[in-house]
């Protein structure tokens, strides 16, 4: 693999192609929780498979959407799913294999839907779970939360 790089980072539409790694890398995202739990590869690939489907229905609500797949150079490396509403932009989903976060590439991508939502003089908006490492980095950005829905914060930036 290419050493991970912001200056190469790009997005491309995602396609029914890109399933395999959807899934591997929602595989990914749940590796340190799935640890935890103790079960064997069996029973991870099935809870996962019914939670990946699950969670590919729920977003199926969002209208609008423009989902993308993150590359690093060629290769596939996480995932963006923003839906552009009449009254805000959505960033549904952000996901990034365990060996590209922490390097810039999310504050990267975000920085660009930050001057979309300007641009289109409205706020974006998302919800993240509280435990979810990636809250501080919104906080950092200038997210604000906005509403508590008990395991989520819904958060809004506003240019």
């Amino acid at each position: 693999m290419t050493p991970i790089s912001p200056s190469l980072i790009s997005l491309r539409p995602a396609e029914a192609d890109d399933e395999a790694f959807l899934f591997q890398l929602y595989r990914d995202t749940r590796a340190e929780e799935m640890a935890a739990w103790g079960w064997n590869d069996a029973q991870q690939q099935a809870f996962l498979s019914m939670q990946f489907r699950a969670r590919n229905l729920s977003y199926s609500a969002y209208p609008n959407t423009q989902h993308s797949i993150i590359l690093n150079a060629d290769q596939p490396i996480g995932r963006m799913l923003i839906s552009r509403k009449d009254d805000e932009i959505r960033l549904v989903d952000i996901a990034l294999l365990a060996e590209a976060r922490g390097q810039g590439i999310g504050a990267k991508l975000i920085a660009g839907l930050f001057e979309f939502a300007a641009e289109e003089n409205k706020p974006m908006r998302l919800h993240v779970e509280k435990f979810n490492p990636a809250f501080r980095l919104y906080q950092r950005l200038g997210f604000q939360i906005i509403e508590d829905t008990g395991a989520q914060f819904l958060m809004e930036w506003r240019g």
